[in-house]
């Protein structure tokens, strides 16, 4: 009998909910094919203001899921803030096997992803999380997190991300790590970008900074996801977010790409950093 592919679920931000957690176990026990067993670390669904636990305890709690050896890769439970607070000594701790394991996440979780990239792990990725199994249809989400964590099938994946060097990042979270000890080298990668409920001006300013970064000017260009449910701008804008990607782009002569089929949504399909 083929033995169980052994996930770890850590949340390195924000708390994870009981009821989502029962939910995506359930699911992935239903999966077809390689058996798969989710192990969810208790430290998931502990409590300190904002966040899952304090600093120490999601810190320990990343770097204890990623270094076990009984578990072949890494699933970020849920966004909303706070890996930023952990993520360069987390990575720091871990050992050579855990940064060949494959990792998964988005939104906040762009600041271990980078991390991860910055320190050479070869297998960590953007995509779904554990989290959104509780939106309208989000089994489709955690079967495709499930088939890239597992078979890395490139059926789950954004199909340029399969074409050239790429990453992909939360557009708000970006610009914030631009400048700190966890940015990557992006020379020669696509970058893709996505963000929920950020005003058209943040957008405009975020998009400022990144493209003035030395840094962002050596990648091959930038290519744009999914800006959802942005809010009313008073006075109104005036332009859409590819005006303004595209504005920010020939000004600063970083190269736009197009488009990407990422963002905070049930079809938020996986990029694989490279």
């Amino acid at each position: 009998m083929t033995s169980p592919f052994r996930i770890g679920i850590v949340a390195p931000a924000g708390r994870f909910s009981p009821e989502a957690a029962e939910r995506v176990v359930k699911l992935a026990a239903l999966r077809q094919g390689h058996p798969v067993e989710l192990v969810v670390h208790p430290q998931c669904f502990l409590a300190q203001g904002h966040f899952a636990g304090s600093d120490r305890a999601r810190e320990d709690a990343l770097v204890e899921v990623a270094n076990d050896p009984t578990l072949d890769a890494v699933w970020f439970a849920r966004g909303g803030y706070g890996s930023n607070r952990v993520a360069e000594a987390a990575v720091e701790r871990m050992n050579a096997a855990a940064l060949k394991k494959p990792f998964l996440g988005y939104s906040d979780l762009g600041f271990v992803l980078a991390a991860l990239a910055k320190a050479g792990a070869s297998r960590a990725a953007h995509g779904p999380m554990c989290q959104d199994v509780l939106r309208p249809g989000g089994e489709a989400a955690v079967w495709r997190a499930l088939d890239w964590l597992v078979d890395e099938t490139d059926a789950a994946c954004e199909p340029n991300a399969l074409k050239m060097p790429t990453m992909a990042f939360n557009l708000t979270v970006l610009s914030n790590l631009l400048g700190t000890p966890l940015e990557p080298d992006f020379s020669g990668r696509t970058l893709m970008l996505e963000d929920l409920s950020e005003h058209l001006y943040r957008i405009d300013r975020s998009l400022f900074h990144i493209t003035s970064s030395p840094n962002v000017r050596r990648a091959a260009g930038l290519r744009l996801g999914r800006i959802s449910d942005i809010p009313d701008n008073d006075p109104p804008f005036e332009q859409t977010p590819e005006q303004i990607v595209r504005h920010w782009c020939e000004v600063s002569g970083v190269s736009f790409l197009g488009e990407a089929d990422i963002g905070h949504d049930l079809d938020n399909k996986i990029v694989p950093f490279s």
